[in-house]
């Protein structure tokens, strides 16, 4: 295994270029999502040049690159939120140590290869799970676009505010200057924004407002230095050792938990965009390696934690980048701005950084699927649905481990109509007519069922294999034939023993034909009589 997946320098001036884009664009989202976590625009920078260097070296998506995202960052204020509540002195320490738990659970689902389970999550799940992170990004930027700074961190907190509707327009600065903003990110034209990015300019465009116009936006009841930033702490993170709490170590183990497959899940299908533009093929097990060693040293220094990160994975690419150096090259340039430039981010207003995150929510949104929302499958609709409405009032994880039974459910009832309409059930030699000699020949034997099951025979099925069997009547022999059957499970095996059991309390005989090697040791390992299983026909 390479120390640095995908490294070489065929492509050395595109990376440069790449790494620089990618930086400047990741500013403005790594200083508006630390600000949205309840950990502080320093800790959005720290996330972004911690786990965007590191991720970029161990990973293994070529011109991916990392940083703080709006799921990773809505999941990270739940827990600042909670911890700091439950421990004022000790929670955002707290908070800091489950991202280092979340860095190695995924570092430890890079090491068992459960990469590609990860790449299998049911459509529905996702959309609906991002289309709701999306949702809750949007709802937690409605304190800072309309200046109630005083409403903070809860999504909850801000829907019990709906009630005083006049309170909403009170702010008209921050209120101005947020519109301003929405208005240079959605209609910013495409072709200069291949030079500067949206945000950029909406970001600067914003300060320079309110820095040379002050009187128009600020008052005596909302004074300037209400609206802004403020200051930044600069100079290089420093270590934390982590800080358990006994009483809670459960739960802060479920949202590491948490942070690990939310966070595994958005790189992994940043990754698959990445691979789509420039046809290449990501590493799943050895990204989340690289994602979980970002996530990690990123906890210890007080960083938030990242994922691949899609809009900055699409400026590297379209500026040429290709290769980690480009992904390292962003971190390193967001470092020399926390070492030099953090003075001048203090003047940057939070109603601009609101409004550059309610573009990031509805970007987030699913809007294509929910488009086509009535011409989708009604189950994978109800699935979608499911899954939005937890993620906005409820759980996060809830919503996802939800969707993701309601999907499994969904597919074994249709496998199980699959299998059940495979059977193959004939009593008179008209009916065998497309069976072959040997099957023709046990049924002209007498008054004798065929019954045959065909494909992989699961747990779903096994009830309704029984079922159907007991309608049958009027035989003295039963042939159940197993040649087409690969693999059987536990309770499909005791289902064939009910058969037989069946078979015995109407006095008939039944033979088991057709079994390979590992159904039939399947079926004897339950106990069931060797003398009903046919030597002769036995496949091997």
């Amino acid at each position: 295994m390479k120390l640095i997946e995908n490294l070489h320098f065929n492509n050395i001036r595109g990376d440069i270029t790449g790494g620089i884009t990618a930086g400047v664009v990741a500013l403005p989202f790594a200083i508006a999502m630390g600000l949205a976590s309840g950990a502080g625009a320093i800790a959005g920078l720290y996330g972004a040049i911690i786990t965007g260097f590191f991720a970029a070296l161990f990973g293994g998506t070529g011109a991916q690159v990392s940083g703080p995202t709006g799921p990773m960052t809505v999941v990270m204020a739940l827990i600042v939120t909670k911890y700091i509540a439950m421990f004022p002195e000790t929670g955002l320490a707290i908070a800091f140590t489950t991202v280092v738990l979340g860095g190695l659970f995924q570092i430890g689902f890079g090491v068992l290869k459960l990469g590609r389970f990860i790449n299998l999550m049911p459509h529905p799940v996702t959309s609906g799970f991002m289309t709701g992170i999306g949702v809750i990004i949007i709802i937690l930027q409605i304190p800072q676009v309309l200046g109630l700074y005083e409403i903070k961190g809860s999504t909850m907190g801000i829907f019990s505010q709906l009630s005083d509707v006049e309170s909403y327009f009170s702010n008209t600065g921050a209120i101005t200057i947020a519109l301003i903003t929405i208005a240079v990110v959605y209609l910013f034209p495409k072709k200069i924004g291949k030079f500067i990015p949206a945000p950029l300019f909406a970001l600067v465009t914003g300060t320079l407002i309110l820095l040379f116009f002050p009187q128009y936006f600020s008052s005596e009841v909302e004074p300037l230095n209400n609206m802004i930033l403020g200051e930044i702490p600069t100079g290089l993170p420093s270590f934390h050792m982590p800080v358990w709490e006994a009483s809670i170590i459960l739960d802060m183990a479920a949202s590491g938990m948490m942070l690990a497959i939310l966070g595994s899940i958005d790189s992994l299908l940043t990754s698959l965009v990445s691979d789509e533009i420039t046809r290449t093929h990501h590493k799943s097990d050895r990204e989340l390696i690289g994602q979980g060693i970002g996530n990690t040293v990123s906890g210890l220094f007080g960083g938030l934690p990242g994922a691949g990160a899609t809009m900055r994975t699409m400026a590297n690419v379209k500026a040429g980048g290709l290769t980690p150096i480009s992904g390292a090259l962003h971190a390193v340039l967001l470092l020399a701005i926390v070492l030099g430039g953090a003075q001048y981010a203090k003047e940057i207003p939070l109603a601009v950084l609101g409004a550059i995150l309610v573009k990031v929510g509805t970007d987030i949104i699913d809007w294509e699927y929910l488009k086509g929302l009535a011409s989708k499958p009604k189950s994978g609709a109800l699935i979608m649905i499911v899954v939005l409405s937890i993620t906005v009032l409820y759980n996060l994880m809830a919503a996802v481990g939800i969707g993701l039974v309601m999907a499994s459910l969904i597919f074994l009832q249709r496998m199980t109509d699959v299998q059940l309409a495979s059977i193959i059930s004939v009593q008179t030699i008209e009916e065998a007519s497309h069976l072959d000699e040997t099957h023709q020949e046990l049924i002209r034997a007498g008054n004798t069922l065929f019954y045959q099951l065909n494909g992989p025979m699961s747990f779903g099925s096994a009830k309704g294999i029984v079922r159907d069997f007991s309608t049958k009547s009027n035989y003295d022999r039963v042939i159940l034939d197993l040649s087409n059957v690969p693999v059987i499970d536990y309770t499909t095996s005791r289902g064939i023993a009910e058969i037989c059991n069946i078979c015995k309390e109407k006095s008939a005989d039944i033979t088991i034909v057709g079994a390979n090697t590992k159904v039939r040791h399947f079926l004897e390992n339950i106990g069931l009589d060797k003398s009903l299983i046919a030597l002769s026909l036995i496949k091997d």
